[in-house]
């Protein structure tokens, strides 16, 4: 690496040292797994936390329906001991749900409360919640203001570069969160016109962390599906965190491949299709504990869907995954694959 580009600590700054968000003490570069909407389970949380996730968060949780008490919403509040530390994502338009929300958040016992300024889909953002708050700054800065006086938890907020290539203030929102009490910030490389299309922008997240007014963590999300990235944002950005988002979906062991290579600089040998078979055996049967058989089944549509990717003459078993119904329709299938592709190394971003 070029060391005009390479990120400059201070000269009195411990780069051995554990990151903390307020009292949540985390190791050195950690890595956290970022909240995603029908992905984030308790289930899913439990798998990344064993091969090393450091910090998890739910699904991102609607403060409208939380204090109407809707069953499905209170669901993906669940979470196990050996989750924590585990936050709970909040979005919202208004400000005095979100600020009930956070109490009766808070009654769940997370360890943290983050606000989602980020989530750049339609039915969210247009109706000026998640990234639709970008386009009202005020807005979001007093509702964030707002939510940290109701919550004695750390409060964290997930957020974009800013609202289109025109409209980038994450450096100037960063100062503004920071002042109203915010416990730590994530910033998402893109803009919220970009959805997930293009490369996210890592610079703007790196001139937040050089700021010298920032004192809290900041945490880099965006494209990290290997472990050479996450280093560069490490050593090239400076981010005190990365978090990882889709590259985990099917794929849970990253977290192992990129605390290994931080650690040693070398790779671990490749997660086999029968070892990922294995693990996606484990997630149903986990998802199983408390929903019905054929619920269960189609919430593992998505993962066998990214999961398999990649074999050859995979299109017709493929489809049969997609179409099972039944534990013992999906166990004939997963039984196929492995007798076929056990072997072969399983795929990788």
């Amino acid at each position: 690496m070029d060391e005009s580009t390479k990120f400059q600590r201070p000269a009195d700054y411990l780069y051995f040292c554990d990151m903390k968000i307020r009292e949540i003490k985390l190791p050195e570069q950690p890595l956290l797994l970022a909240p995603m909407e029908d992905i984030t389970d308790a289930p899913f949380r439990q798998l990344c936390k064993r091969f090393g996730a450091d910090l998890v968060f739910s699904e991102f949780v609607s403060a409208d329906a939380l204090i109407r008490n809707v069953k499905t919403t209170l669901k993906k509040l669940h979470s196990h001991p050996d989750e924590h530390p585990y936050g709970i994502q909040l979005y919202g338009k208004e400000i005095e749900p979100m600020v009930e929300a956070a109490r009766v958040a808070t009654e769940w016992e997370p360890d943290l409360i983050d606000l989602n300024f980020g989530c750049p889909v339609r039915k969210v953002a247009m109706k000026g919640a998640g990234a639709g708050l970008l386009r009202d700054i005020p807005l979001l800065v007093r509702m964030t203001a707002e939510v940290v006086k109701a919550t004695p938890l750390p409060v964290t907020v997930k957020t974009r570069l800013g609202w289109d290539d025109e409209n980038k203030i994450i450096v100037e929102l960063a100062e503004m969160l920071q002042d109203v009490g915010i416990a730590a910030l994530t910033i998402h490389g893109r803009t919220r016109a970009q959805l997930y299309s293009g490369q996210a922008d890592w610079s703007l997240i790196g001139e937040v962390k050089r700021n010298p007014r920032m004192h809290i963590p900041i945490i880099g999300n965006g494209d990290i599906d290997s472990a050479l990235k996450a280093r560069e944002a490490f050593d090239k950005y400076g981010v005190d965190a990365v978090m990882i988002g889709r590259a985990a979906i099917g794929r849970p062991w990253i977290f192992r491949e990129i605390r290994h290579f931080l650690k040693s600089g070398t790779q671990l040998p490749a997660v086999t299709v029968g070892e990922q078979v294995d693990l996606l055996r484990e997630y149903l049967r986990r998802v199983g504990l408390d929903t019905e058989e054929g619920r269960a089944v189609r919430s593992m549509r998505k993962f066998f869907a990214v999961a398999l990717k990649g074999l050859p003459d995979f299109k017709e078993t493929r489809v049969s995954l997609l179409r099972a119904n039944t534990y013992a329709e999906t166990e004939e299938l997963l039984k196929a694959i492995v007798d076929r592709w056990g072997d072969y190394p399983a795929h990788s971003a």
